[in-house]
Formats: C-alpha cells, sequence, structure tokens
C-alpha cells in the first residue's frame, strides 16, 4: 500500500508556527482504493461460489456475505497496521468502498452452482 507525507493528524505545526495541510499523493490514494476494490471483488467472487457450493440459501447467505466484508475490512486495516490515516482519507473508505459492486458479484457467483 502506498502512504502519503505524515500520519493522523490534518494540521501540522512547522518551525515557525504556521500551520501547514498536509498534502496527499493523488496516485498512491488512486493505487490504495483500486487495492480495496479489487479485494472485496476477488473475495466476493470466491464467498459467492463457496456459499453456492455449501448451499447457504436466503438470510444465510446474506449473514455470509456480512461476515465476509468484516473480515476483509479487518484484513485490510492490518495490512495498513491500523494506521488508515496513512494510506487513506478516512474510515468508510475501508469499510464501505465496494460493498454494493462486491454485493453484486456475490449474488452472482453465489446462485451459479445452482444453475449447473
Amino acid at each position: 500500500m502506498a502512504v502519503h507525507s505524515d500520519s493522523a493528524s490534518s494540521e501540522k505545526k512547522s518551525s515557525n508556527g504556521v500551520n501547514e495541510l498536509l498534502t496527499f499523493n493523488a496516485e498512491n490514494m488512486q493505487s490504495n482504493m483500486k487495492i480495496i476494490y479489487y479485494s472485496r471483488t476477488f473475495l466476493s467472487i470466491i464467498g459467492g461460489v463457496v456459499a453456492g457450493i455449501l448451499g447457504f440459501t436466503g438470510l444465510k447467505g446474506f449473514v455470509f456475505y456480512l461476515l465476509l466484508m468484516a473480515f476483509t475490512s479487518l484484513g485490510l486495516v492490518a495490512k495498513a497496521k491500523f494506521s488508515t490515516h496513512t494510506y487513506f482519507d478516512s474510515w468508510n473508505r475501508v469499510l464501505l468502498d465496494g460493498f454494493l459492486g462486491g454485493l453484486m458479484s456475490f449474488v452472482l457467483f453465489w446462485t451459479y452452482p445452482s444453475l449447473l
């Protein structure tokens, strides 16, 4: 994961007492967001196939997806060494981005084994 120049604070005092705003490297932020999106999509596909093979139907399948996304978020935060503001601009990026897109992939691959 790519890092921006400073940690959690939004402003930094310089040596002469003037507040400086932190700058984020746009390329690094975009790379980190791609990693989140691809990770969620990949795990949603794998999770959908597993849920279909195990025969999870109805609410059990959706609970399985929610647990899968919770573990995915925990894994991404652990990969960032629990310092998300070093790699992302907010917690919402790590927890929620790619959730609905992953849900579409999950449902597609969840129903696929039953068609065979």
